[in-house]
Formats: structure tokens, sequence, C-alpha cells
């Protein structure tokens, strides 16, 4: 299973390699990994999704905690979240297929950001699988280059604490048979 694990960490020269290599140490499988800033200075946040067939979860949050760096870390797996993927592909495309390939892209929400004379570039957002769908559906008209970033996610809610609550009382709950 893959967990999806949101780290606060010291926006500082080093920290990713330091994460990196507590990874690569404890033998954790990163299945992408990515950081940006934050809406506070001299913090930035690590969004990172790990496979955890071998190693559960906790496990790999509590290695996490244990780096000076870090300030905090949040399992938002089982949380309710909003979380994306960007790609941009560059797509083989003649001046005469790109009314179709524009349409074709607008259902996924898409759209063409660069325009050669014999190719375009598509950027795309959104669940990882829907990225994929179109990467699958790019590949018959040829890709030539291509780039994807890993997952950012964000707990929904108000604030953290609101969605932690929302969670915890989602798990209280007793279940309600399905029509």
């Amino acid at each position: 299973m893959k967990h999806t694990l949101v780290a606060k960490v010291a926006d500082e020269p080093g920290v990713l390699n330091r994460v990196a290599s507590l990874f690569r140490r404890r033998a954790f499988n990163i299945d992408s990994l990515t950081v940006g800033h934050t809406e506070t200075d001299g913090v930035s946040r690590m969004t990172i999704v790990v496979d955890t067939a071998r190693v559960p979860a906790h496990i790999v949050e509590a290695n996490l905690r244990k780096l000076v760096p870090v300030m905090d870390v949040t399992d938002v797996t089982h949380m309710p979240t909003v979380d994306r993927d960007l790609a941009l592909i560059r797509v083989t495309c003649s001046p005469a297929e790109r009314a179709e390939l524009a349409s074709l892209v607008e259902i996924f929400r898409g759209r063409i950001v660069d325009v050669a004379r014999e190719s375009v570039i598509v950027e795309v957002t959104g669940q990882e699988q829907k990225v994929n769908g179109l990467v699958d559906l790019l590949k018959v008209r040829g890709i030539i280059e291509m780039v994807q970033t890993g997952r950012i996610a964000m707990v929904r809610g108000s604030t953290k604490a609101e969605s932690h609550e929302e969670a915890a009382e989602l798990d209280e709950a007793p279940s309600s048979p399905t029509h």
C-alpha cells in the first residue's frame, strides 16, 4: 500500500539530502517526493508517497520525526485530502491536428501551453489516474518528452486541526449500510 506523508522541514541547504539518505539507509521505497515553499518563511513542505508493503507507515513516520530539520510529520493517507500531480507533455502534432488535440486535452481539463511547428506542450493537473489517462492517450500520437511531478496533498477543511477532528469522528462513527 502507498502512504502519503506530509513533512514540514527547515528550509536550509542539505535537508532534502538528509531525508533522502534516511530513506536510502532504511531501505524505504519512495514512490514520489515533492518539495515546495509554504506560507511560513524558512519552512518547506515535503509530500512523500511511500510504498509501505515492506515497512509499516508509522515506522517511516517515526524515523522522519527523528531528523533535526523535520518539524512535523503527518500521515494524510486516511484523511480527506485534495491531491494533485502535474505533467508537461511535448507531443508530436501537425498544425492540422491541433484543434483535435486541443479538444482531447480539454476533456482532461488540460491545456496547450506552447506551440511549435510540429509539436505542442500540454499541461495537465489532477489526480495521478487522470494524468496517466491522458498520457496513455497521447502515447499513440507520439510523446517526444514528458515530465511529471510527484503528488502534492493538502488536508481538506478550514484548518489542519479541524481535518484531524473530522477524520477521528469518521473513525468513531458507526458505519451505516449503503443502499
